[in-house]
């Protein structure tokens, strides 16, 4: 006889990894013809992400949209949840973000660094990915991967 303990113990397993292969939905804002923005789309996919692509002639209403400061911009924006992901940000830092719900308005990886999600070249140092908060005080750091 299989102790009703142990089938509430597995049904939760299967449930909450039911809950881990389900597609998280993004959509991904790009100047038409990036590449960089592709792989980073692909990349998403493949960790988990359901995700929309929308070319723009120009991001800089996205920038505005969603508070995203000059210093903070990278190539493309992506929309999950109540966030905005600015640039080629790992996807570990993105799913720590969708967990802890912290009080900010997104998080950011400057620029194409070399190595990133997406882009080419190796990686030359940790990641530091910074915190969106909509103020003009500096950026603080959320995540170092």
């Amino acid at each position: 006889m299989i102790k009703p303990t142990l089938v509430v113990a597995f049904l939760a397993l299967f449930a909450t990894a039911s809950i881990a292969q389900d597609n998280i939905p993004a959509t991904l804002f790009k100047n038409a013809g990036c590449k960089c923005c592709d792989h980073y789309a692909d990349y998403l996919k493949a960790n988990g992400f359901s995700v929309t692509v929308i070319e723009l002639p120009n991001m800089s209403a996205i920038k505005r949209k969603y508070s995203v400061r000059e210093d903070l911009e990278g190539c493309h924006s992506t929309i999950i949840g109540d966030y905005v992901v600015e640039g080629h940000v790992p996807v570990g830092s993105i799913k720590r973000l969708l967990s802890e719900k912290p009080a900010i308005k997104g998080i950011s990886l400057p620029g194409m660094p070399e190595g990133s999600p997406g882009m080419s070249g190796e990686k030359a140092a940790p990641f530091e990915i910074l915190s969106i908060t909509g103020d003009d005080k500096p950026a603080p750091v959320y995540a170092t991967e």
